[in-house]
């Protein structure tokens, strides 16, 4: 099996956050995480809101977080397990997920 990539902190590009966090279902997903005490399944995002997730969407949308530098996914047997890299982002640019999570609630509110 193939490793997963992870970018080192220091070369996580804000276009590649900006990408990353563009998408409602990605915002909706890295919410959860980064809020989240433990790791979280891939399954565990099976469904966002009242929609379905199809699995081969499901996985691009946790490409696409992970390659940007936001989570960490580890494979354990047949799960994947993802965790938030809140912290690590924060140092590289203070305010940023804050500030892009609270335009998401704003714009969510206003709609």
């Amino acid at each position: 099996m193939r490793p997963l990539f992870h970018p080192q902190v220091e070369d996580v590009r804000l276009e590649a956050v900006l990408h990353a966090l563009s998408d409602p279902v990605r915002v909706a997903i890295f919410k959860q995480i980064a809020s989240a005490d433990c790791a979280q399944t891939c399954q565990a995002f099976a469904s966002v809101g009242e929609r379905t997730i199809p699995k081969s969407s499901l996985s691009q949308h946790f490409k696409v977080l992970r390659e940007a530098g936001l989570i960490r996914s580890e494979r354990h047997g047949v799960e994947m397990r993802n965790v938030s890299r809140c912290g690590e982002i924060e140092g590289r640019f203070p305010g940023l997920i804050p500030a892009i999570l609270n335009a998401h609630a704003v714009e969510a509110g206003a709609a």
